[in-house]
C-alpha cells in the first residue's frame, strides 16, 4: 500500500500503526518490536512498500477511565492475589514481553503499538484509597504491577506509582514490586517505610549482564548497572530485595545464569525467582522478527528450544507449566539455577509479607474532613 494511505484509526482519534516491515528491514530506532503484527480483533492492516515504513515512532499517552484500581486473579501459579497497575502498556519494549497481546483489547497492536501507546490511570491513587476505605475491604497481597512495569520512563514524570505507594504505606498495605528500572530507589522512603510493618518486597529483574543484549532486548529499560546499584540501594535502606532473572530464555540468556546470580548476590539481593520464555498469540511474532534483526543465525536454535520447554509449542497455556516450562531444556535450567542459589548462599523462596499493620487511610470524603 502507499505511504500516502491512512492507517486504521482508533477510537481515540490516534493513528496506531498496523504494519508489515519489508523483507529485510531494519525495524524502528528505539523500539524492541521490530513492527505492528495485525492483532486478534482489527480488520484493517497497513503494508508499506521498501523504504516507506517508519523509522521512529513517538510515544504518545492517552488517558485510561477505568472506575476500579485493583484486579483480583484465579490463577494458582501466581504468588499474589491481586494486582495494581498504574499503566496499560510499557514502553520499556520489552521484545519477549507476555503481557504485549494486552493491548489488544483496547484496540491497539500486541508490537510497537504496545510500546509507544500507553495508557495512564491518573486516577489510580484516588481510586486505591476509596477502595481501601471501604468497611467491607479485607487487604490481600497485591503485586505492583501484575502486567506492565510501575516505572517505566513516563512515571518519571506523572509519579502515578509514588502515589499509590504513598496511600499503601499510609494504609501498611502489603505489596510486593517487581521492575527494571532505577527509577523505584526515587521511593526508597516509602518502601522503607512499608518494610517497618512487614509489608513489602521487591524483585529487581535482570536477564543478562552483557549491557549490548540488554539494551536490545529491552531498549528503554534501565541498564544491568544501574539496576544492580537499584538492589544495592533498596537493600541499605532495609527493603526486602531480590532479583528476577527472567525470562530465561534458551540458546540466549541460559548460560548467564550463574553470573546473574552472583552479581545480584553482591549488590545485596536476598532471594531470587525465575521464568522461562514463553510466547503467546502476536509475541511469538514480534520476538521471531527481533530474532531475524539482531540474531539472525541463532532463531531457529532459539525458538526450538522454546518449544521444547513449552511443550511443542512457542507457548503452553497450562497452569504451573507456562512459567517454569516442561522437559530437557525446563530441568537443566532449573539444576543450574539452584546450583548457582546454592553456591551464592541464597534463597529461592521470597520472604513473606502481611497485613498484621493494616489500617484503613484516611477518607477524604469522611466526615472529620469538614473539620
Amino acid at each position: 500500500m502507499p505511504g500516502g494511505a491512512a492507517p486504521h484509526q482508533s477510537e481515540r482519534g490516534d493513528s496506531p500503526f498496523r504494519f508489515h516491515p519489508p523483507e529485510g528491514a531494519a525495524g524502528i530506532r528505539g523500539r524492541g518490536a521490530g513492527f505492528n503484527p495485525d492483532q486478534r480483533f482489527a480488520a484493517l492492516s497497513l503494508e508499506y512498500d521498501a523504504g516507506e515504513a517508519p523509522e521512529k515512532v513517538a510515544t504518545k499517552f492517552f488517558k485510561d477511565h477505568s472506575s476500579t484500581i485493583i484486579s483480583k486473579h484465579s490463577s494458582p501459579d501466581l504468588p499474589f492475589e491481586a494486582s495494581l497497575n498504574p499503566y496499560r502498556g510499557c514502553e520499556h519494549g520489552c521484545a519477549y514481553c507476555y503481557a504485549r497481546p494486552t493491548h489488544e483489547y483496547l484496540g491497539f497492536s500486541a508490537g510497537v503499538d504496545f510500546e509507544s501507546r500507553i495508557m495512564v490511570k491518573e486516577d489510580a491513587p484516588a481510586l486505591l484509597r476509596t477502595e481501601l476505605c471501604k468497611p467491607s475491604y479485607k487487604p490481600v497481597t497485591l503485586s505492583l504491577s501484575g502486567v506492565t512495569d510501575p516505572y517505566q520512563p513516563i512515571e518519571k514524570k506523572l509519579r502515578i506509582t509514588r502515589g499509590c505507594l504513598e496511600v499503601l504505606a499510609e494504609a501498611r498495605h502489603p505489596v510486593w514490586l517487581i521492575t527494571k528500572n532505577h527509577l523505584i530507589t526515587r521511593d526508597v522512603d516509602l518502601l522503607a517505610e512499608l518494610a517497618r510493618h512487614h509489608a513489602v518486597g521487591v524483585y529487581i529483574s535482570l536477564t543478562s549482564l552483557n549491557a549490548d543484549l540488554a539494551s536490545k532486548l529491552e531498549p528503554r529499560a534501565s541498564s544491568p548497572k544501574m539496576r544492580l546499584q537499584a538492589i544495592r540501594t533498596l537493600r541499605e535502606a532495609g527493603v526486602p530485595v531480590g532479583v528476577s532473572t527472567a525470562p530465561i530464555i534458551p540458546g540466549l540468556n541460559d548460560s548467564e545464569i550463574p553470573a546473574l546470580i552472583e552479581a545480584a548476590k553482591e549488590a545485596g539481593a536476598l532471594y531470587a525467582g525465575y521464568t522461562v520464555v514463553r510466547l503467546p498469540f502476536a509475541v511469538k511474532d514480534v520476538f521471531r522478527t527481533w530474532l531475524d534483526q539482531h540474531f539472525p543465525g541463532m532463531r531457529d536454535k532459539i525458538l526450538s528450544r522454546i518449544e521444547d520447554t513449552q511443550g511443542k509449542t512457542l507457548s503452553n497455556g497450562d497452569f504451573y507449566k507456562r512459567l517454569k516450562g516442561t522437559g530437557v531444556w525446563s530441568q537443566q535450567i532449573e539444576q543450574i539455577y539452584r546450583v548457582s542459589l546454592k553456591r551464592a548462599d541464597m534463597v529461592h523462596k521470597r520472604p513473606e509479607v502481611n497485613a498484621g499493620a493494616f489500617r484503613r487511610p484516611r477518607d477524604p470524603g469522611g466526615q472529620m474532613e469538614l473539620f
